[in-house]
């Protein structure tokens, strides 16, 4: 689960990146304040001892929460960012670290059909929607942005934090924005975004895009695209059609957002805002010359809100895509499809299982059940119960509460009018190859909870 035998390309890197300084005169290689090997070993095998407290999210058998390991040279590039730590506020401190973000950013753009953007690195998706639903409210100032109940629920919080009116709009039975809802909505004024959710976090339902901008034509929004967890979807082969024809659209938009560190194979944390129109930069004009004092070109802290970023984040991102470039049918774009095949295969099996209720067929590689019971009541239970055993069995999964308005071919008693079930989050291209295993321990979980 742990890769080791790539540690040993680690260091003929770091000797050709101190090559490029030898000419330097030299200094003491020990680092300060100074700590003998003996001493930072024992530290380290104490950290490793302290890491073992966490969940195996490397291994298939966690299908939990919305991790996914980074890949090998991701991570290897993150290291040997490290010994430069750069930082990608300003060019005078990460100059190399600088150019690799804006080529990565660039291709991200590329992936979405934009040859012209804005666009950087942010620390994650919450950084990276704040940005974009702040540049929204310079451009409608005190317009309302709206975004469906079924979003994440960051906008809520970051348009209180920013001052901006904000309306959930009703979801559909598949959990996605409703069109009729966010066109009374419309209709009754005063909105200047909407958010339109392409993948979201509790049961990676897609908003129709294709229906959303053809409301846009008649009055006149701005579309913020939330896909920090969906948007490199937009590279798979196998999506249903309704989803297919949303991520099609998705260049349509005014801005997007994606997360790098969730379907990107990277490390935490590395979100990407884009805009569509390069002039929005103007909003972010300041003046700290400070920070600026070798370089007249453009600074990425002179179009972020952040001030300080881990230039090496931008490095693994670019390490990575250039192992891996961004292209339907490439090796990045199988390992989509196949935890896409694995959802799939899993929803089929749960239908035809009769210890499961199932509805909310997946659009991207998020499965949502629940074990059968009376009421709402007793099949929340069963689940948190089933999470629980699932977990003494190594198998890893997550509890998310939906509305009983996604449900209405269950037939039990709406004693809530909530309902929690189970979910699992198939992202690993190796869950396509762990099916057997995954359902059999959610078999023997769900059979000691139901028999007691």
């Amino acid at each position: 689960m742990y890769d080791t035998e790539s540690l040993a390309l680690l260091a003929p890197a770091l000797q050709r990146l101190a090559a490029g300084h030898a000419d330097l005169p030299p200094v003491s290689s020990a680092p300060q304040p100074a700590a003998d090997g003996d001493a930072m070993a024992a530290v380290l095998m104490q950290v490793a001892g302290r890491l073992q407290d966490n969940y195996p999210y490397a291994h298939p058998l966690y299908a939990g929460q919305m991790l996914k390991p980074p890949h090998p040279v991701a991570r290897l590039a993150y290291a040997l960012a490290t010994f430069v730590n750069p930082n990608n506020h300003a060019l005078d401190g990460g100059r190399a670290s600088s150019a690799m973000e804006r080529e990565a950013v660039a291709g991200i753009a590329a992936m979405f059909g934009w040859t012209q953007h804005l666009g950087h690195l942010t620390g994650g998706g919450t950084l990276a929607n704040l940005e974009a639903l702040w540049v929204a409210d310079q451009l409608h100032p005190g317009r309302k942005i709206v975004a469906s109940a079924q979003a994440h629920y960051t906008h809520a919080r970051l348009t209180q934090v920013l001052k901006i009116p904000f309306q959930a709009i009703a979801h559909d039975e598949r959990a996605r924005m409703g069109v009729a809802a966010l066109q009374a909505a419309l209709e009754a004024g005063d909105v200047g975004t909407v958010v339109v959710t392409l993948g979201t976090t509790a049961a990676g339902a897609v908003d129709p895009l294709p229906a959303i901008l053809r409301l846009r034509e008649r009055h006149g929004f701005r579309i913020h695209v939330d896909a920090a967890y969906g948007g490199y979807h937009r590279l798979a082969g196998n999506l249903g059609a309704d989803a297919r024809a949303a991520f099609d659209a998705i260049g349509e938009a005014d801005s997007i957002v994606v997360d790098p560190h969730k379907h990107g194979l990277q490390p935490y944390g590395c979100g990407c805002v884009l805009f569509k129109d390069p002039s929005v930069g103007r909003f972010y004009r300041h003046d700290s010359p400070y920070t600026y004092f070798s370089s007249k070109e453009l600074h990425l802290g002179e179009i972020s809100l952040e001030c300080s970023r881990a230039g090496a984040a931008a490095v693994a991102l670019w390490a990575t895509m250039q192992l891996f470039p961004l292209q339907r049918g490439g090796a990045f774009a199988q390992g989509l499809e196949a935890g896409r095949e694995a959802a799939l295969a899993l929803h089929a099996r749960l239908a035809a299982d009769p210890r499961f209720l199932t509805a909310l067929a997946p659009e991207l590689d998020i499965v949502v059940w629940a074990p059968r019971g009376a009421s709402a009541s007793e099949v929340s239970a069963r689940s948190q119960a089933i999470f629980d055993a699932a977990a003494r069995e190594g198998l890893h999964l997550a509890v998310a509460s939906f509305p009983k308005a996604l449900f209405p071919q269950w037939n039990i008693a709406w004693d809530r009018d909530t309902v929690a079930c189970l979910r699992a989050c198939l992202m690993k291209p190796e869950h396509r190859d762990w099916l057997d295993p995954l359902y059999a321990r959610l078999g023997q979980a769900t059979d000691a909870v139901v028999s007691n």
